[in-house]
């Protein structure tokens, strides 16, 4: 069994590519602080896909693991990770040149996107103890 086969993982998955792209984004936000003219770009904030839209990040799938189980009405999209569109976000100030990147800003989505980060992978790494504690033999 593949770890992607596995919402739960192919969810984290996507939310890791989510968090990657816009840390290169931020950073890509403060190599321009000098840049005349420069509007800084980020990324709409990560949602899960409602059931039969489409949206960014991996949509949920429902899986019939048995025969006498009823088929479900899940948004049907396989679990892929979508590659989020920049926007452009001006920052609070502008400068006299049209930089519209404030370093303070910057600095704390950075934070917030390594916060998310470290919450990300916490959570795999406890699904991943789960899922061995799970097919561990009993009584060892």
């Amino acid at each position: 069994m593949n770890l992607n086969d596995i919402p739960l993982f192919s969810m984290l998955k996507s939310r890791l590519g989510y968090i990657s792209q816009r840390e290169r984004l931020i950073a890509q936000n403060v190599a321009n602080a000098d840049t005349a003219g420069y509007t800084p770009q980020d990324l709409q904030p990560f949602t899960l896909p409602k059931a039969g839209g489409s949206n960014t990040g991996a949509a949920l799938q429902l899986v019939r693991t048995h025969p006498a189980d009823f088929a479900g009405k899940g948004a049907g999209a396989s679990g892929a990770a979508a590659s989020w569109k920049p926007v452009s976000t001006p920052d609070s100030e502008a400068t006299l040149n049209g930089n519209k990147v404030v370093l303070e800003d910057q600095m704390s989505k950075m934070t917030e996107a390594r916060m998310d980060y470290e919450a990300v992978i916490g959570f795999y790494q406890k699904s991943l103890d789960l899922l061995r504690l799970a097919a561990r033999a009993p009584g060892k």
